[in-house]
């Protein structure tokens, strides 16, 4: 197969994904390493050419920028994008054997998110409730994972808020958009500045993931939430599974 093609159809699958629930980054990564795209550049080219979506989605979001419980939405945005600095430079100067190290472990955490994460950050809100300021801590962390990966980061950014008694989960969506796109824009101007994007794939990538998100997003009237949410902890599962074979079998 031509890897153009296998990257422009894993752009709609990833767009499509993200509009529906999430995990884009679990069909897009892949795509680029097996289009022959070494596993640092695919990982950087994957943010950029998901970016797009994400900052469309922040925008639509914006009449309901709030903060999150007692911390305001200023200093979360700060940390955030401290965070995101810190995760790009983190990455650009891994090496590619450690990417390769790492990545399993990686798309385990994203897939443990995306698979358990609401329910835990309700257990975590039935057991604990800590300080604004050790949120900020927390999502300074996110930051840097968003930055250095990003994938499921806004389940977990929701699940940390919880911690501070935000219970309205609505509510925390457009914060949660602006963070993770916060943390992507720091990342995609490093990325680019620093010449660590493979750019044809890149947009041919963005461009066919803008229409799987436009077509995910029709879908998404018309499938099932749990039709939805088992295909994509289906495929995050073997995705996850299949790398870690890959490094370690």
């Amino acid at each position: 197969m031509d890897p153009l093609i296998l990257v422009a159809g894993a752009g709609v699958a990833a767009g499509a994904m993200n509009a529906l629930a999430g995990g884009g980054s679990f069909v897009s990564l892949p795509a680029l390493i097996a289009a022959g795209v070494p596993p640092v550049l695919a990982n950087t080219s994957s943010t950029v050419a998901l970016y797009p979506g994400g900052m469309a989605s922040a925008w639509a979001y914006r009449d309901g920028l709030v903060g999150v419980g007692d911390v305001g939405l200023r200093p979360l945005l700060a940390v955030t994008l401290l965070g995101g600095v810190a995760g790009a430079f983190l990455l650009l100067h891994t090496s590619t054997r450690a990417f390769d190290a790492v990545l399993p472990w990686l798309l385990l955490v994203a897939a443990f998110a995306l698979g358990f994460g609401r329910r835990v950050g309700e257990w975590m809100r039935a057991r604990w409730r800590v300080r604004p300021a050790a949120v900020l801590g927390l999502q300074f962390g996110l930051g840097v994972y968003g930055g250095y990966f990003g994938g499921a980061v806004g389940i977990m950014m929701m699940a940390a808020w919880g911690l501070l008694g935000a219970h309205d989960i609505k509510s925390m969506h457009p914060p949660r958009t602006l963070m993770v796109t916060a943390a992507n824009t720091m990342a995609v101007l490093i990325f680019i500045a620093a010449g660590a994007v493979q750019w044809r794939e890149t947009l041919v990538m963005l461009i066919a993931a803008i229409l799987g998100g436009y077509g995910g997003a029709l879908l998404g009237k018309r499938i099932p939430a749990p039709v939805v949410r088992t295909g994509t902890l289906l495929l995050t599962a073997c995705i996850t599974v299949a790398f870690f074979m890959r490094a370690y079998g």
